[in-house]
């Protein structure tokens, strides 16, 4: 009887020992067992999405100012993007609101605004200028509704298109788009229907005229002051209603 007892409770052991370990009621096939409740994950290289506002202006002139900022969400007032050496943005991708003006200017090493791909709005002006190496404006596809009193982009040598600033509607005050050499459309502006009082498009070498014809003839109003000069001359076939 006890050899009996013996076997059965042996038997017993093993079944156990080679059964999986049941996963908690709530856990369904396949997910982790993980108990670190770190939001981070051992391959996850980006900032946590945790400093909140930051108050105040802020600079960035070099490298380490871009780390500076990495996990803020927001900053109140203006935002300066102005750093020869700087080469990566990825330490901004938390930020979705720049509370006052956004400036880019002067950033020699710059390639792409990638690293403002979760900004959805700006409070104020916008400034792209005298970016030599930025191709395109892609990084900033998320900004949506009305800027400030400007939109300004001057003097970036590589940037082709616009098609990063589809999701803005109107600028209250002034347009300025000039001496962007290789910029050869207009499609990122097909969403604006307002532009309040100067629009100015001059010196594009390669920005055909018919565009900025097209562009007047969506708004639903016509600036006060319209100086359109100095781009590609061209025929436009149908000629716009609003070609100066």
């Amino acid at each position: 009887m006890r050899y009996l007892l013996l076997m059965v409770l042996a038997t017993v052991l093993v079944v156990v020992a080679c059964s999986p370990a049941k996963r908690p009621a709530d856990e369904p096939d396949g997910a982790s067992t993980d108990t670190d409740t770190d939001s981070d994950s051992d391959t996850d290289t980006g900032p946590d999405c945790v400093q909140g506002e930051y108050s105040g202006d802020f600079t960035i002139s070099t490298q380490s100012d871009v780390a500076t900022l990495a996990g803020y969400t927001s900053i109140s007032g203006e935002l300066w993007i102005y750093c020869p050496l700087c080469s990566d943005l990825s330490d901004l991708i938390c930020l979705t609101s720049v509370g006052e003006d956004l400036n880019i200017q002067y950033n020699d090493a710059l390639t792409d605004l990638d690293g403002l791909g979760a900004l959805t709005s700006i409070g104020g002006n916008l400034t792209i200028r005298s970016n030599p190496i930025i191709a395109n404006l892609d990084g900033l596809s998320g900004v949506t509704g009305s800027l400030g009193v400007t939109l300004w982009i001057e003097d970036n040598d590589a940037i082709n298109n616009l098609d990063g600033l589809s999701g803005i509607t109107s600028v209250s005050d002034t347009m300025w788009i000039r001496c962007n050499d290789v910029l050869t459309n207009l499609d990122g502006l097909s969403g604006f229907t307002s532009v309040g009082f100067w629009l100015t498009i001059e010196g594009n070498l390669a920005l055909p005229d018919c565009e900025v014809c097209d562009l007047l003839d969506q708004l639903t109003n016509s600036p006060d002051d319209i100086n359109v000069h100095d781009n590609l001359d061209d025929s436009c076939t149908p000629v716009p209603a609003n070609c100066p």
